[in-house]
């Protein structure tokens, strides 16, 4: 028995050619998995070769707030991954665009037409085709549809009186990246999750898409075909979205350690980590994982 196995630390295994047999379809996260922000990592791009030529689907699932399109241009332009390593991308806001397009929920029907937007101008195809009207005024809007900071360099606190104002105005807030925060390089940056949060802590009403809410994984699941959930393996560095989203639709998983927990694990990219550190930070998230992965390499 190995030392993982003794203290209930999920088995370390090399690469994905280890447990190729077990999944037809993979769930794969991108930023902190695949890439960094601004290079794939080593041996990525050939595991998803690997994939592909061994017959597997491919699924690229991002909390990224932008159309899924944006991100395979992205993909495309910024990494050099093609859509020939991969079957399809779907991000949080593409889920969040589309939800917002259909209003055939109570949830999404409720909000109206006019959005007070918290993010970058690089998020604005959030409100091309789909009937959000941009506004810049708590006082004019029906919702807030929250990307990110307004730029990278804010934090949470830089958008406190914005969100403050509209608590007062009972505004909704649409969160279209869960994450709290995402691994640039070597720059932390803050994320629109970490915004939600604190509207939440305010007394806001949040409605959240993208990982680990269950909506993405019944989307993601259609995407691939429906294969048996048993034979779908979710790939991903964070606990609290890549690991607990694949925990809670039920499909395995393997964690990379060395990306948005590299700090706390005291690894980086690549590299093993402790056992026992490994067990108590799944135990801290309440998260499981079938495996651990050092990165994402065949």
């Amino acid at each position: 028995m190995n030392a993982s196995a003794r203290i209930g630390a999920p088995p370390v295994i090399a690469g994905l050619r280890d447990i190729a047999d077990r999944y037809d379809a993979y769930i794969l996260d991108l930023w902190g998995c695949v890439h960094n922000g601004i290079a794939p990592f080593p041996g990525a791009k050939d595991g998803l070769r690997q994939l592909k030529e061994s017959g597997k689907r491919v699924l690229l699932l991002s909390n990224a707030p932008r159309r899924a399109s944006v991100i395979v241009e992205q993909l495309a332009r910024i990494h050099g991954i093609g859509g020939d390593l991969y079957d399809a991308v779907l991000t949080s806001g593409e889920v969040a665009w589309q939800a917002l397009q259909r209003r055939d929920d109570a949830q999404h029907a409720k909000l109206g037409t006019r959005a007070l937007h918290i993010g970058p101008e690089r998020d604005l195809g959030m409100f091309e085709d789909n009937g959000i009207v941009r506004v810049t005024d708590p006082a004019q809007a029906n919702f807030i549809l929250a990307t990110g900071p307004n730029t990278d360099d804010l934090d949470v606190a830089a958008h406190e009186r914005l969100l403050q104002d509209s608590r007062a105005r009972g505004l909704p807030l649409l969160c279209a990246n869960p994450d709290l925060e995402v691994i640039r390089g070597e720059t932390r940056l803050v994320c629109a999750g970490a915004i939600a949060e604190r509207y939440a802590d305010l007394g806001g009403e949040v409605i959240y898409h993208g990982k680990p809410h269950a909506v993405t994984y019944r989307v993601a699941l259609d995407t691939l075909r429906r294969p048996d959930p048993a034979r779908v393996l979710c790939v991903g560095d964070g606990l609290r979205t890549d690991i607990l989203g694949a925990n809670r639709a039920g499909l395995p998983s393997a964690f990379i350690p060395g990306g948005i927990h590299d700090a706390e694990l005291g690894i980086r990219m690549g590299e093993a980590p402790d056992p026992a550190r490994v067990a108590s930070l799944l135990a801290r998230f309440g998260a499981s994982a079938t495996y651990v992965l050092p990165a994402l390499r065949w």
